[in-house]
C-alpha cells in the first residue's frame, strides 16, 4: 500500500488549465454579482441589526439576482466575531444574534452558484469610525500582492502560506484564517456538475458542493495534491492550475478583516480574476 507520505511528496504533472475565456467571463460576472449584493447589504446595515438578519438579507439579495445554489450559506460576523475570538466549534461560524453597534466592524461572506459556476467572496466593512479597521484595511493590499507574486513564482502552497504568516507577524497582527476548518487560506473552485438537489444545504454547505468537493479531495490526493490550501504537508505542492478562492484573514484585538476573491492559476502564470473589486478600488482611491 502506498504510504500517505509518498502520496503527498510524489506529485505528478499538474493538469492543464480547465477553463476557456467564456468560462472565466461567467466566473467574473458571478463574482461581481456576489460583491454587488454584499455592497447592497453593507449599505443597509445599521446599529441594532443582527448577524442573522444580515445573513438572511444577503441570501435574499442573491436569490433575487438569480443565484440557484450556494457553495456555502451566507455568513455575517460583527465585532470581535470578525476576528473569530473564542471560536471553538464550527457551529460558531453561523450567524448569531450579535447586534451591530456604532464603531463596529463586520464581514459578509457568500458563495453563490449559477449554472454550476461558483464564486466565493468576503466583504469587510465598518459602521462609523474604527481606526484599527482603517489600518488593517490598508495593509491588506500587501497580502494580495504577496500571494500573487509567490504563486507566480510557483512556490509550494504551504510555503506561500508561511510567507503570509510572516507578513502578519511583521504587521503585528495574528492569523485568523487558521481558525477556519482545515486552517485553510483558500480552496479550489470548479464548475459544479453534480445533479443533487439544488438549494439543499448540509452543515452550511450545498449538497452539490459536498459531492464535488469529496470527489476532488479523492482525485487530487491520488495525484499528491489537495484542493484545500493550508499550511500542512497536503499543500506541499505548486499551485494547481485552475481557480482558487483565496481569503487571507487577519486580526488585531477584536477587529478582523479579510478579502476573498478568485485567483486564476494557469500552467505558467497567475493573476487575480478581476481588479474591479471594492477593496482594490479603496486602495486605488487612497493613493
Amino acid at each position: 500500500m502506498t504510504s500517505m507520505t509518498s502520496m503527498t511528496t510524489a506529485v505528478k504533472s499538474p493538469p492543464r488549465f480547465p477553463y476557456d475565456t467564456q468560462d472565466l467571463d461567467r466566473f467574473r460576472e458571478l463574482q461581481q454579482l456576489a460583491y454587488g449584493c454584499a455592497e447592497s447589504v453593507a449599505a443597509w446595515l445599521a446599529p441594532g441589526v443582527t448577524e442573522r438578519e444580515a445573513a438572511g438579507r444577503l441570501r435574499r439579495e442573491l436569490v433575487a439576482a438569480g443565484v440557484q445554489d450556494f457553495f456555502h450559506i451566507p455568513f455575517a460576523w460583527f465585532g470581535d466575531r470578525t476576528a473569530f475570538r473564542h471560536f471553538r466549534t464550527p457551529l460558531q461560524f453561523f450567524a448569531s444574534g450579535r447586534r451591530l453597534e456604532e464603531g463596529m466592524c463586520f464581514v459578509l461572506d457568500c458563495a453563490p452558484v449559477v449554472d454550476g459556476y461558483t464564486a466565493d467572496i468576503g466583504y469587510a466593512g465598518k459602521v462609523g469610525d474604527n481606526p484599527i479597521w482603517d489600518m488593517i484595511a490598508q495593509d491588506l493590499r500587501e497580502y494580495r500582492e504577496l500571494i500573487l507574486r509567490e504563486v507566480r513564482a510557483r512556490r509550494p502552497l504551504n510555503e506561500v502560506y508561511a510567507s503570509v504568516d510572516a507578513l502578519i507577524a511583521k504587521h503585528g497582527y495574528d492569523n485568523r484564517h487558521r481558525v477556519y476548518p482545515g486552517r485553510v487560506i483558500g480552496h479550489q473552485v470548479t464548475r459544479t456538475v453534480q445533479r443533487g438537489p439544488a438549494g439543499v444545504n448540509l452543515f452550511g454547505f450545498g449538497v452539490r458542493t459536498l459531492q464535488t468537493l469529496g470527489r476532488e479531495l479523492v482525485s487530487e490526493r491520488v495525484q499528491g495534491r489537495s484542493p484545500l490550501w493550508a499550511d500542512g504537508r497536503s499543500s506541499q505542492h505548486p499551485p494547481t492550475p485552475g481557480l482558487w478562492a483565496v481569503e487571507p484573514h487577519v486580526g488585531f484585538r477584536d477587529v478582523g478583516l479579510k478579502f476573498e476573491e478568485l485567483l486564476v492559476v494557469t500552467e505558467d502564470d497567475a493573476y487575480w480574476l478581476d481588479d474591479d473589486l471594492p477593496h482594490v478600488r479603496r486602495w486605488e482611491q487612497s493613493r
